[in-house]
C-alpha cells in the first residue's frame, strides 16, 4: 500500500537570494548553466535539510530549478511561443497579467523529459520518502490556448489536451521507472471550472465548463494509465492560483466536487482551505472511502502564523464529512508558484511548516 502522510508541503519553496541572482545572470548571458546547476544543487541541499529538520513526513526540492510550477512545460516542448492568456489577479498589487505559461503555436514535440534534471539529484539527496510535482496536462487547455494563435493548430481544445496528455504521461512512466514513490499532479486551473465568473466567461466563450472540465479529468486521469497503484502514491493538489501573494479565482468546491473526488484515479487531494475563498468542507462528503484529503489550512499568501488551537478545529470540522484517520495537513499552496515568491520571508515559511508538523503530530501523533 502507498505511504500515508499527514504532515506535508505543497511543493514550492522560497528561493534564496543567491539563487535568484544566478538565474538572473543566467538570463542574462552571464552565468554559465554548469554554474547556475550548482548553485541551485547547494540551495536544494539546503532546502532538503531544513525540510528534515522541521519534520515534513514527504519532502520535495522546492521546485528550486523552475521559473514557476509549469515552465518546464514550455522550456520542455517545442511548439510555445512567448504569448501569454491574460489572467485577472486579485490581492496585493492585482490587475491584469499574463500567465507565467506561454501560448501553444505550433504543433507540439517534447524535446526533454520535464523532470529529467530535477530527479537524480533529489533522488540521491532527499534521505527520505520524497514527491514529484507536475503541471496536470489540462492547466494548458485554460493557459495556453489562445483563440486565434492555437486553434491554426489544434482547431478545438480537446485536440491539444490529446498531445498534452502524452507529453505528461512520458514523464509519470519515466519516474515511476526510475523508483519515485509519489507523483503529484498541480492543478489549480481547475478552479475556473468552479468560480461563477470564470463559468461565465467560458459559457460567453461557447465552451460547456462541466463538459470541459469532464474532458480535463479524463485526460488527467489518461495521463496517470498505467501507474502501478499499490507502490506508488497519486495526487493533485487544486489552488485558486497563488503568485506573489494573489489569487485569480473564487468559490466552494461544490460546482467540481462529484466529478473531482467521484472520478479522478488519484488517492490523494491537497485542496486548499485557507480562506473562506475557498468554501466550506460540505463537498468533502462526496469523497469516496478509502481516499485521502491533505486539508490546505495554513496560508502561503501572509506572514501571519495561525492558531494551533484555530487549525484543530478546523481539522475536526472537516472529520465531519471524512474520517480523521483519511485527512492530513499541509500549507494551502506553495510558498513560490513563481521564482519571485510570495510576500513573506524565508524563517516565515519555516515557522509555518513547523506549523503544520506540530499540529499534525498532536492530532494524528508521530507517523509508524
Amino acid at each position: 500500500m502507498p505511504a500515508r502522510f499527514r504532515a506535508e508541503q505543497v511543493g514550492s519553496l522560497l528561493r534564496p537570494p543567491e539563487l535568484l541572482q544566478a538565474r538572473a545572470a543566467y538570463a542574462e548571458g552571464r552565468l554559465p548553466l554548469d554554474e547556475l546547476r550548482a548553485i541551485e544543487d547547494r540551495a536544494i541541499a539546503q532546502a532538503l535539510a531544513m525540510q528534515r529538520r522541521v519534520g515534513l513526513d514527504v519532502l520535495t526540492d522546492g521546485e528550486l530549478r523552475r521559473g514557476s510550477w509549469l515552465t518546464d512545460m514550455a522550456d520542455a516542448v517545442d511548439g510555445f511561443v512567448p504569448d501569454r492568456v491574460a489572467l485577472e489577479w486579485k490581492g496585493p498589487g492585482g490587475g491584469v497579467e499574463g500567465s507565467t505559461a506561454h501560448v501553444v503555436g505550433a504543433r507540439l514535440r517534447k524535446l526533454r523529459k520535464l523532470t529529467g534534471h530535477e530527479l537524480p539529484f533529489l533522488k540521491k539527496n532527499a534521505q527520505g520518502p520524497y514527491k514529484v510535482t507536475l503541471p496536470a496536462p489540462s492547466n494548458f487547455i485554460v493557459s495556453s490556448y489562445k483563440p486565434g494563435v492555437t486553434e491554426q493548430y489544434y482547431p478545438v481544445r480537446p485536440d491539444l489536451l490529446k498531445d498534452l496528455v502524452e507529453i505528461v504521461r512520458d514523464d509519470v512512466q519515466w519516474l515511476v521507472s526510475e523508483g519515485v514513490r509519489y507523483i503529484q499532479f498541480d492543478a489549480p486551473y481547475y478552479s475556473h471550472y468552479l468560480d461563477p465568473h470564470q463559468r461565465r466567461r467560458l459559457q460567453q466563450a461557447v465552451v460547456d465548463p462541466d463538459k470541459e472540465f469532464e474532458q480535463a479529468v479524463a485526460g488527467d486521469n489518461d495521463a496517470l494509465r498505467g501507474v502501478p497503484r499499490d507502490s506508488v502514491t497519486l495526487a493533485l493538489h487544486v489552488c485558486r492560483g497563488n503568485s506573489r501573494s494573489r489569487w485569480y479565482t473564487e468559490g466552494g468546491y461544490d460546482a467540481i466536487a462529484e466529478k473531482l473526488f467521484g472520478t479522478l484515479e488519484v488517492d490523494r487531494f491537497l485542496l486548499e482551505y485557507d480562506s473562506d475563498r475557498a468554501g466550506g468542507f460540505e463537498p468533502l462528503r462526496l469523497v469516496p472511502s478509502g481516499k485521502n484529503v491533505v486539508l490546505g489550512l495554513v496560508t502561503t499568501k501572509e506572514p501571519k502564523l495561525e492558531s494551533q488551537e484555530a487549525l484543530r478545529r478546523r481539522i475536526d470540522e472537516a472529520a465531519k464529512y471524512v474520517s480523521l484517520d483519511c485527512l492530513a495537513l499541509s500549507p494551502q499552496c506553495g510558498f513560490a508558484s513563481v521564482a519571485a515568491g510570495n510576500l513573506l520571508s524565508i524563517d516565515d515559511q519555516w515557522r509555518k511548516l513547523e506549523l503544520v508538523v506540530e499540529t499534525a503530530r498532536k492530532v494524528w501523533g508521530k507517523p509508524s
